[in-house]
């Protein structure tokens, strides 16, 4: 699932981080980058346009993209010496939220298509908002705020049997002493 990618149901305006903008590589204007997406390669392919923030920054043109040592660097349109890739350095890189790629698999989401859900019972007694959703360990968490205090919920169909993100709302099958920590 693609850390840190803005929900389907996000209006046209709205944009997911992709990246930030690291130290200048070399005397061409190329840039490492931080990707902040499983899929730094389609995100950071040639043509591609990434908002900025500041965004007086840009909007930025991927010119050409590629690694070095393991590392993203990525030649922006424009930029052609290193005083202006380091002028880049720090800058936050967005892609609009409707750009991105659909899932194959209707029981698979991208992790902001879940934060900001509703969690209910399997009652329809709310339990609370979707804060974030963790990957730890080879499992995924569903970070809830129950009563004001942050619950990981396994993110597992035994415990989370549905979820609709059309309706905003998550339903959650507690085991008993989940929430009484």
């Amino acid at each position: 699932m693609p850390a840190g990618e803005a929900a389907a149901r996000a209006a046209d305006d709205d944009v997911i981080a992709v990246g930030r903008v690291g130290p200048a590589r070399g005397v061409r204007g190329e840039t490492f980058v931080e990707p902040w997406t499983d899929a730094p390669h389609e995100r950071f392919a040639p043509g591609n346009r990434l908002r900025t923030e500041p965004a007086s920054a840009g909007p930025l043109e991927v010119d050409a993209s590629s690694t070095a040592g393991g590392k993203l660097v990525v030649h922006f349109a424009g930029v052609v010496d290193r005083a202006g890739a380091e002028a880049l350095r720090g800058v936050t890189l967005f892609v609009r939220a409707a750009d991105r790629p659909p899932l194959a698999d209707a029981e698979e989401f991208y992790d902001t298509d879940l934060v900001g859900l509703a969690a209910v019972g399997v009652d329809g007694a709310p339990i609370g908002p979707v804060r974030d959703v963790l990957h730890a360990a080879g499992a995924s968490y569903l970070v809830l705020d129950v009563a004001g205090h942050e619950r990981l919920v396994p993110f597992v169909a035994a415990i989370v049997p549905s979820v609709d993100v059309a309706a905003g709302t998550v339903t959650v099958d507690p085991p008993p002493g989940l929430f009484d920590l």
